[in-house]
């Protein structure tokens, strides 16, 4: 989970300019926190609670009404009666990572990440991008294996994952879609060497670089293990205290048990 917010961290430099190589600084003087942290920590909270989700999400998410919302779930978050908006877009992917933590079984984590998309992202494409995403995550800390979990992923999903990023990169853009978004991130992780790999491959295509970063990054940290220490605390000093505690007790209850 760790891994998903630093990744969005990194990227939000990049989220309006992007950048198309992966020789950057990993953190700025605007680094900065993003709506898919925000989201990923309440998801977290929901978990830890087994609350509402879309309580807790609209709870967490006012705190914090300048993190970037999108439109449509701005309004959604503000509404007397939220309703979902049948959205196909990445939101729905870019909060999913704890899921794949808490959850022991491909069952729960594909009901679960339903679940969570559901509250506001209920388009089919929505709801699979956020399975896809949190079954990546599962199948990387417990497989180990990317040529299984590339298998699964796309035979589950129907995604196009034999591309490479060297071709998927020159025509690349900003997009906000999961069926745009999650298959690239996915790839990213796929072709990385490392946590910082993966994130940096990530941001590289040059499109929605914070939430492709927070997705691909949750991956890899499920593959790889624990970020590594300085991205760690480049994390702790930018996140407010209230979501780095909420991060920490879902991280001692459920990443130092796996």
């Amino acid at each position: 989970m760790i891994g998903a917010i630093a990744g969005d961290i990194v990227g939000s430099i990049y989220e309006h300019q992007p950048i198309k190589s992966k020789d950057f600084p990993l953190f700025q003087p605007g680094s900065t926190f993003t709506d898919d942290s925000v989201l990923t920590v309440a998801v977290a909270r929901a978990i830890l609670r087994r609350s509402s989700y879309l309580e807790t999400v609209r709870e967490i998410a006012r705190r914090y009404p300048d993190a970037g919302y999108g439109g449509s779930f701005h309004q959604w978050l503000f509404a007397t009666n939220p309703e979902p908006y049948y959205s196909w877009g990445n939101g729905a992917a870019m909060r999913v990572s704890p899921v794949g933590w808490a959850f022991d079984n491909r069952k729960e984590v594909l009901s679960e990440a339903a679940r969570t998309a559901e509250i506001t992202h209920n388009h089919p494409e929505g709801i699979k991008g956020a399975q896809a995403t949190a079954l990546a995550v599962f199948l990387a800390r417990k497989e180990k294996n990317k040529k299984r979990l590339k298998e699964e992923i796309a035979r589950r999903f129907g995604y196009n994952l034999e591309r490479s990023l060297d071709a998927i990169r020159p025509g690349y853009t900003f997009d906000i879609s999961c069926q745009g978004t999650v298959p690239e991130a996915i790839i990213a992780f796929l072709e990385s060497d490392s946590y910082e790999d993966a994130v940096r491959n990530a941001i590289s295509l040059g499109g929605d670089s914070d939430t492709l970063a927070c997705i691909s990054g949750g991956i890899a940290e499920a593959y790889y293990g624990e970020v590594p220490e300085l991205i760690r605390k480049q994390v702790r000093l930018i996140l407010p205290e209230e979501l780095w505690a909420i991060t920490e007790k879902f991280w001692e209850r459920f990443l130092l048990s796996k």
